[in-house]
Order: C-alpha cells, then structure tokens, then sequence
C-alpha cells in the first residue's frame, strides 16, 4: 500500500506539472513514454486543466468569502516609495493617445452613454495616497498615487439597478509587437467602491506618465497589479461578471493579495 500510494502520487505530480518542467525533467522519449502512461489512466491533458481551473476557482472563491471588504490596505510614508517598473503588458502607448482622450461610460441608470473628459475628472475631490502594488511577477513597489475615488463616479453617474461587475476597458493598449490590443479586467462594484480604490491620474504628485498608465488608470490596491488596469478609456457597468483578459488566459479571476 505504501508503495501503491507512492506511485499514485508520482503519476498525480507528472500529471500536473506543466509540459515545459516535464521537458526538462524528463527530455526525449521518456517524457512521451510517461505521458501516454498517464493518459491510459485517464490523466490526459485536457482533465488536467479542467482541475486546475477548478482548483483556482476554489481557491477564489474562499479568498472571497474570507476578505473583509471594509479593510484597508496598509499605506506608507513618501520617504519609503521605492522605484515603480514599468508593468504595461505589451509595450507603452504614445503621447498620440493623450489628444482627444475620453472615459465611456455605459450601463448607467440614466440609460445614456457619458463620456468624460480630463478636466471632468478634475473636478472631482482629489485625493492622495501611498500605497503598494503587488505584481504578479513577483515584484511589489510603493508609490504614492493621487485622484478621484472610483465611489465617487459611481456616486456622480449610478449605474443601472441590476449592475454588479464594472467591465473596465483600454482601447489604446498595446501588444508586445506594438499592435493594437484591446486590454480588459473585470471589477466587482463592491470593491469599486472601496475609499482607498482610485482612478488614477497623478503619481508623486505630477500628472500620470504613460508608462503608468496616462492620462487614467485603475488603483486598486488590495487586488494584483493585472488588474490595475492602464490608459483606461471605457467603463460599463454589467449584472454578471464580464470577460478578463488574464483570467481567458490561465490566471485567477479574484486576484486578490
């Protein structure tokens, strides 16, 4: 049984590793001869991501359930914001995107589409704030960002009664060859809602450069920096959980430190 069971947790292992460790754990044939092992088994590809989605999925849910949505994230003092990379998924959009900039915003409770310009959100109460932002990569940073609250958009333009997920959009975005790729990320309401979750436009105390996301970028600082989505220019509000770029992708949909 010992023995049994140490077998069984081998071929689990294999099966669950992702086929570029397998490669160079296991080069050549042998790689082959244990795959096609596992999928007589049953252990084929495809039920492998089926459970690590659902894994995720679990995982996501409980970090939901257990987050306090009244907490705040820490904040720190100016003398220790440290050096912010540059976290743009693909490469950085030009100045061009600045000329003629607007926010859309649709699934309103007006039923009409707003869209706001930058000396619009100048009018709304500034506020200041150092916090850090958590990469997924593996890095963090403090900064020390500045705007309007995102519960105050909401204050200013309700969405419709039945809105749940605001569906937060970037047109200007681009991929790693510079080509136009639209970049999207999904955000609860209740999160939206939270004081210390921005739309940024100012970072230490100067209007947002573009490699951070100008002229208007998400701060949400108790989510992953993925979904601190940059060079924003459309927001709708929906009832259920809109596409995300990273979570097509593999990624979990939470995203939550």
């Amino acid at each position: 049984m010992f023995g049994a069971g140490i077998a069984a947790a081998f071929a689990g292992a294999w099966w669950l590793l992702p086929d570029r460790t397998k490669a160079r754990i296991a080069p050549g044939p042998w790689r082959d001869r244990l795959d096609t092992l596992a999928a007589r088994a049953g252990l084929t590809r495809e039920r492998r991501e089926r459970t690590l989605d659902r894994a995720l999925t679990f995982d996501d849910d409980v970090a939901e359930a257990l987050y306090s949505k009244d907490r705040r994230v820490r904040t720190y003092r100016l003398e220790q914001v440290t050096r912010l990379p540059n976290n743009y998924h693909g490469r950085t959009p030009g100045p061009e995107i600045l000329e003629g900039w607007s926010l859309a915003l649709t699934g309103l409770a007006s039923g009409r589409t707003e869209r706001l310009t930058a000396a619009d959100f100048a009018r709304f109460p500034h506020y200041d704030q150092v916090t850090r932002l958590v990469c997924v990569e593996g890095w963090s940073a403090i900064a020390e960002w500045g705007g309007p609250r995102f519960a105050d958009l909401l204050a200013a333009f309700p969405p419709a009664p039945d809105a749940r997920w605001a569906a937060l959009r970037s047109t200007v975005s681009l991929d790693g060859a510079g080509r136009p790729e639209t970049y999207y990320v999904s955000l609860d309401l209740e999160t939206a809602r939270h004081p210390q979750v921005l739309l940024a436009t100012h970072l230490a105390g100067e209007p947002l450069p573009l490699a951070h996301g100008a002229p208007l970028r998400l701060l949400a600082p108790m989510k992953l920096g993925l979904k601190n989505i940059k060079g924003l220019t459309d927001v709708e509000y929906v009832a259920t959980e809109p596409p995300d770029y990273w979570a097509e992708r593999g990624y979990s949909r939470y995203d939550g430190l």
